[in-house]
């Protein structure tokens, strides 16, 4: 019988009378994350998920490996199929473990037997196939508390399957289960580890990048669509919504207080932000806002930045160690872009000193020479969208 993946679902088993809209849209997942491996039967039985290739031109090992990046699923294990009944069962998992099996020096076998009506029980499964096993191969010693090896028997309503350790999954929630958010994504370490941190709790993004041409290069904007192309096997394809920002910045480099450009730049970004976000019926933001990282990240500063809308922003970063968001940033695949050289328009006519603790006063009084809903509206009509696939 050909080898099928076996999902473990993660915390939406815990879900109540809606559970049923969790695991749905589960599915709807998989089955897109697939559609590039081939032709695959998706069901869930008892808080599993069973991918059996159709046919023999399915590629397992790529769907395999697209799963582990799936949002929603906490274990993965490739397993093999066998009849219900207990030689079928020993001479399957010699077949499929057996170069495990030769490499471990310990083991145990692990049994759950969700059909009831098999004769033996679990423990006395896991004993008889447990003693032929270690007769089998002298390698092997039997150790239940900390095993080499686990081999894993499961007698599930439509055959029992063999597998060993289940790789872990991505976790979370399904991708689009929370709505959608707008995140803004430059080309740092710390919001591409936001949308990622975000994504995994169930919301669908939409991307909004900042571009200041000619200050911030060609090279930077591919930079920052290379950082949402690494994010697609996590979150589904994504659009970017690539602002041009060179005329707002030029405005306030010279209409207002060199110590407040920044603060002032980053209440135009929110503002676009929420305008993109009422667009693609988004129902907050996302930043990669560090408290205390630089300057407008201070409290006193998010909290003026913040205060221009009224979407929730989301910071999913704000109480992380550099060091913390970095060992996602690796994790996730996207440290190495992220420190390529290419500066974005954060950087662009950075102050000599910005205000740490700018007052809601003061930078309204700053702001009140601008046209600022014009300014805006220029920037959304002005806007690239780039879909990024997987």
């Amino acid at each position: 019988m050909n080898e099928i993946i076996l999902l473990k679902l993660g915390e939406l088993v815990l879900k109540g009378l809606n559970r049923r809209s969790f695991e749905d849209k589960l599915q709807a997942n998989i089955h897109r994350r697939l559609h590039p491996f081939g032709q695959f039967k998706v069901y869930t039985r008892q808080s599993t998920t069973y991918v059996e290739p159709k046919d023999d031109t399915c590629d397992v090992e790529g769907a395999y490996e697209a799963l582990t990046k799936v949002f929603g699923i906490v274990g993965i294990s490739l397993a093999r199929p066998c009849e219900k009944d207990k030689d079928a069962i020993l001479a399957c998992a010699k077949e499929f473990l057996d170069d495990q099996l030769r490499a471990a020096r310990t083991f145990k076998v692990e049994t759950k037997r969700a059909d009831k009506t098999f004769p033996m029980t679990s423990i006395q499964l896991s004993q008889y196939v447990g003693g032929e096993l270690h007769e089998a191969y002298d390698n092997l010693e039997v150790d239940v508390h900390h095993p080499e090896l686990t081999v894993y028997v499961e007698v599930r309503d439509y055959a029992a399957y063999v597998h060993a350790q289940p790789q872990p999954g991505a976790g979370g929630l399904p991708v689009g289960i929370n709505g959608r958010a707008v995140s803004l994504l430059s080309g740092g370490i710390d919001s591409p580890v936001a949308s990622w941190m975000i994504a995994k709790r169930g919301v669908a993004l939409e991307m909004v990048h900042f571009f200041s041409y000619p200050y911030t290069s060609p090279e930077a904007k591919e930079k920052v669509l290379e950082l949402a192309k690494l994010l697609t096997p996590y979150t589904g394809r994504l659009t970017v919504h690539v602002v041009p920002f060179t005329a707002i910045q030029e405005e306030l480099r010279r209409s207002c207080p060199e110590e407040l450009f920044t603060v002032i730049m980053r209440r135009f970004m929110m503002r676009i932000s929420e305008a993109v976000a009422k667009r693609c019926g988004a129902k907050a933001l996302v930043t990669g806002e560090c408290l205390g990282q630089v300057a407008s990240q201070t409290m006193d500063a998010m909290m003026v930045t913040g205060s221009v809308v009224d979407l929730p922003i989301l910071r999913p970063c704000v109480g992380m160690d550099k060091e913390e968001i970095v060992q996602i940033a690796r994790k996730i695949g996207t440290f190495e872009t992220s420190i390529l050289p290419y500066e974005d328009c954060c950087t662009v006519f950075t102050p000599r000193h910005p205000r740490l603790r700018p007052m809601p006063g003061e930078v309204a009084e700053a702001e009140k020479n601008l046209d600022i809903d014009a300014m805006v509206q220029a920037a959304v009509d002005g806007i690239e969208r780039v879909q990024v696939n997987l």
